[in-house]
């Protein structure tokens, strides 16, 4: 970690768009296997697949861990700051702020994810600062492209991001949203 990386608060929570973004804890760790052990989020992103038990309680860990180094903040989705439908990640990474998200499946389609970035860069423009944040998407993953879409997000035109997760080939496409457009 960089000495100039602050770190996060402890806890965060983050209202606006119908939402209410919270912290997870050891009572939804459930939960987090109902939402994430899908095969789209196995998928799409870098989460462990069987997302069980140990995979959830790992995950809540690695969050505090990544929390209180300042790099990492995870939030639980939801609507009334109870039952989680889905996750919200902020990223400090050299590329720029990177946010991120999964939906549950018995939860898509509702506009949770693009409310839930929209909250989250709010924040970050806010509260850290930045002049902009980014999302990493294949293109190939329509939902999350309609995802940045909606939200005011544009593609850049920069070079793919490749690389391989669990043993498949990725092509990722870098989408910002800047402060000045938000403002603006």
């Amino acid at each position: 970690m960089s000495s100039t990386t602050s770190p996060f608060p402890d806890r965060i929570e983050l209202t606006g768009e119908g939402l209410v973004l919270r912290d997870w804890t050891e009572a939804d760790l459930a939960l987090m296997q109902a939402l994430f052990d899908d095969p789209d989020v196995a998928y799409w992103t870098p989460m462990v697949s069987p997302f069980d038990e140990a995979a959830a309680r790992a995950r809540l860990e690695r969050d505090r861990q990544m929390r209180a180094e300042g790099t990492v903040i995870l939030l639980a989705i939801t609507e009334d700051g109870h039952e989680p439908l889905g996750e919200v990640m902020l990223r400090r990474a050299p590329e720029g702020t990177e946010l991120g998200y999964a939906v549950g499946p018995a939860h898509r389609g509702r506009g949770l994810a693009v409310r839930a970035v929209r909250v989250m860069a709010a924040y970050a423009f806010e509260q850290l600062g930045v002049e902009r944040v980014i999302l990493e998407l294949e293109a190939e993953n329509a939902a999350s492209v309609a995802v940045a879409t909606k939200a005011g997000f544009s593609l850049l035109d920069v070079p793919l991001i490749e690389g391989e997760e669990k043993g498949r080939p990725y092509a990722l496409q870098t989408w910002a949203l800047d402060r000045a457009h938000v403002a603006g």
